[in-house]
């Protein structure tokens, strides 16, 4: 059985280890807090250790399969973990979520204290799950693995453990952040490439990792989900040999949606106007470019954001009187010229030719992303469209003929470092407000001033793989949803 184990001696440390033990009838996660800090005094222990039920399972010999590092327990202490071994065994836990990130070599940054106001119950059975689930991705025995993750997942993805990973997210800082979420979706996208290899197949949450903050006229939303759980929206035959599919699964999808707002109160009603500040995706590889070379078709052949769109709906519409959007981007521009010419020809030692010729040239200026909106009820659309530059067509739903992707100046190929590539350098993409900065405005009655309305935002991510420089005819396109809730004060 999944254990959480703690031991008695001047030294103390906490262990995860599988055990035999009666099967539990509930799945929901241990209180591990409550737990330590109600047992007894070290001196009335029967035994060198005690432990706790995580997830049901019979098994007759015991397996150690992770020990914090050592610790002094308080002789005067009334309880086994005051502040200070409480801050050093939550800092053990996060430190070594972290040492399973593919960057190991990144430097660690100082974990600030979590206050005990501030969820530090909940914070730290959160991170003991969320290493013992990592540990036994990795070191749990092959017949017993399936049961314990699928257990620990579901507890991890519940309403409550997912609030807690945004509060420790928060805390933890932007830079900590990436290594924590990284870590535990390389640790997903092995467990779901070893379930597709024995022909299982697993769902997760996507995104796993999310979360939403309203504040200083602010909204953000950041999203992590590894592309293996994607939804699959479209594919096509051969499948990708063997390398160029390892590839395309260790990588992630990283994804930052900030939306700037102004309440501004009028004599008979209320502007709530928001327009985009920055909206980023980036596909950030699982694992070292080294790794990459060696097993797989190198670090250039991965998906790229094709499609973005979000909905934005105030949740409560009794006080919404109208909603208003701007014009969408400007249509391509078409240029239609007749270009004349005068050729001479002289053919030794017989013959001089004079030839007259006329063409029509035919140029269009087609920006790789076009954005639109939309409105729908009260909710207001906005969506940016990746497009072919050669034939116009929309990315995300076509794919490229056979011969587009044999050539080589195809505006895909070498795609993360020509010079008229629609990405950055890194293979993601940026709208800032300078250029997408069309704005959306609600209309509100004045009998909503200084209430706080609830919105949500809800939205799509397409990612598509067309052949970089692998010689491959394999494309597909994978999509994300998400959905959050923000608050807006109306004041």
């Amino acid at each position: 059985m999944g254990q959480a184990g703690y031991s008695r001696a001047g030294m103390s440390r906490f262990r995860a280890r599988i055990s035999h033990a009666v099967p539990m009838a509930s799945s929901s996660a241990p209180d591990i807090w409550n737990w330590i800090q109600n047992l007894p005094p070290v001196s009335q222990w029967s035994t060198d250790c005690m432990s706790i039920s995580i997830c049901s399972s019979d098994y007759n010999i015991p397996i150690s399969l992770w020990s914090s590092k050592s610790f002094n327990l308080n002789p005067k202490s009334t309880k086994i973990l005051d502040e200070e071994t409480i801050y050093c065994v939550l800092t053990n836990f996060i430190q070594d979520v972290l040492n399973y990130s593919p960057y190991r070599n990144t430097p660690l940054l100082k974990i600030p204290k979590v206050d005990s106001s501030a969820n530090l119950k909940d914070i730290f059975n959160f991170s003991f799950l969320t290493l013992f689930f990592i540990i036994c991705i990795y070191e749990a025995p092959e017949d017993l693995r399936s049961h314990f993750l699928h257990n620990l997942k579901n507890q991890l993805a519940c309403p409550r453990s997912r609030e807690v990973s945004k509060t420790l997210l928060r805390h933890l800082g932007s830079n900590t952040e990436e290594q924590w979420v990284r870590s535990i979706n390389l640790a997903i996208t092995n467990w779901i490439v070893e379930l597709r290899a024995a022909n299982h197949t697993v769902r997760t949450p996507s995104p796993l990792f999310s979360y939403a903050v309203s504040t200083f006229g602010m909204l953000k939303v950041q999203l992590y989900c590894p592309v293996i759980a994607m939804d699959s929206v479209s594919s096509n035959n051969p499948s990708p040999d063997e390398r160029l599919l390892f590839s395309l699964n260790y990588h992630q999808l990283e994804g930052v949606i900030q939306l700037n707002y102004q309440v501004m109160v009028r004599e008979k009603w209320i502007d709530v106007i928001l327009n985009t500040d920055n909206i980023r995706c980036d596909v950030i590889g699982l694992v070292k470019e080294t790794l990459m070379k060696e097993r797989g078709a190198g670090t250039s052949e991965k998906h790229f954001p094709s499609r973005i769109s979000l909905q934005l709906t105030p949740v409560q519409q009794t006080n919404i009187i109208s909603v208003s959007v701007s014009k969408s981007s400007d249509n391509p521009t078409r240029e239609i010229g007749k270009e004349k010419g005068i050729e001479g020809s002289f053919n030794p030692p017989t013959t001089f030719g004079l030839t007259v010729s006329a063409g029509e040239t035919v140029t269009m200026s087609l920006r790789p992303w076009k954005f639109e909106q939309s409105v729908y009820g009260d909710s207001a659309n906005l969506n940016w469209f990746l497009h072919d530059s050669e034939d116009g067509r929309e990315v995300f739903s076509s794919k490229p003929s056979v011969l587009a992707m044999l050539h080589p100046k195809a505006w895909f190929k070498n795609r993360y470092s020509n010079v008229y590539r629609p990405f950055t350098r890194e293979g993601g993409v940026i709208f800032a407000g300078d250029e997408y900065g069309e704005s959306v405005c609600w209309k509100v009655d004045m009998g909503a001033v200084g209430k706080t309305i609830e919105w949500e935002i809800r939205g799509w991510i397409w990612l598509t793989y067309w052949p970089n420089k692998h010689k491959t005819c394999y494309t597909e396109t994978r999509r994300l949803e998400f959905r959050e809730t923000l608050h807006v004060t109306l004041a």
